[in-house]
């Protein structure tokens, strides 16, 4: 053993880790975490309004990411490119997945912990957040009301704006599939964009054929895909409705809307509802 080689256990010293920074540390300069880091600010001394927040928080940034991926997988469909696609889709499974988990901080709460700071963020709902409405919208579930809720901020308004009126990621997946030669509808495919869209008798014959052939094949690799895609919303939508059914039962919604019978309704809308009804018929 030299005098270079440290015993087992024994710190090995690194100046280049602790020697000073110039100014923010290159790890601040790049994440922004003293930014991320000072945006908790609780309105109460209630323990419980900090793991609120920043469970709120951790899932609008959960969102912006899976909207970017799901973007990303829009265009690959446009330009025939499934293999990039499929990766960008991968990549939004593990986001929704991490999306589904973010609920642990809070799930417990019971109305008395809610209680205690719920007053204070007043009208202020998880209903208003614009990045899970272009979530929606690209799932294809277009509400032209639920845009105009954001007129009094321009920017936002725009920006969703920009989604509404573009293709959905479903309507670019089928684009895709008619470029394949598989039968997608004409009314289908000329429909208008800016509506909510609904479940296709032509379109689930679609799946269905896709699904009766060979079981390796990529279109079935990316309605599999599809489908873990539209269970993991759908789960993580009725965890939101456990969630609140645990922490405020049946009072209505702090933004005004009817609170659990919403979002009930909302969390039994479908996602891709072809993929569900073509399994049916295999």
């Amino acid at each position: 053993m030299n005098d270079s080689t440290t015993t087992l256990g024994e710190p090995v010293t690194d100046d280049a880790l602790t020697r000073p920074f110039p100014g923010a540390s290159p790890y601040d300069t790049y994440v922004h975490a003293s930014v991320l880091n000072s945006l908790q600010q609780p309105l109460t001394e209630a323990p419980d309004e900090m793991g609120f927040l920043v469970t709120t928080q951790v899932m609008e940034l959960w969102f912006t990411l899976i909207v970017h991926e799901w973007r990303t997988a829009r265009v690959a469909f446009a330009k025939d490119d499934l293999p990039a696609a499929l990766d960008a889709l991968t990549r939004s499974r593990r986001a929704l997945t991490a999306l589904g988990g973010a609920w642990a901080p809070i799930a417990a709460l019971t109305p008395a912990q809610f209680n205690g700071f719920r007053a204070a963020f007043g009208k202020a709902s998880g209903f208003q957040s614009a990045m899970y409405r272009h979530m929606e919208f690209l799932l294809g579930d277009k509400s032209s009301r639920l845009l105009r809720a954001h007129r009094g901020d321009p920017a936002v308004h725009e920006a969703l704006a920009e989604t509404y009126r573009e293709p959905s990621l479903y309507d670019e997946v089928l684009a895709y599939l008619h470029r394949q030669d598989l039968p997608v509808p004409r009314h289908v495919r000329e429909r208008d964009v800016t509506g909510p869209y609904t479940s296709d008798p032509g379109v689930v014959e679609v799946w269905r054929r896709v699904y009766a052939g060979p079981r390796h094949h990529p279109h079935l690799t990316l309605g599999e895909l599809l489908t873990d895609i539209a269970e993991l919303v759908t789960r993580w939508r009725f965890e939101h409705v456990l969630v609140v059914r645990r922490a405020m039962g049946a009072k209505p919604g702090s933004a005004g809307s009817a609170g659990l019978t919403w979002l009930e309704q909302r969390a039994a809308r479908p996602v891709f509802p072809e993929l569900w009804e073509a399994r049916g018929d295999v």
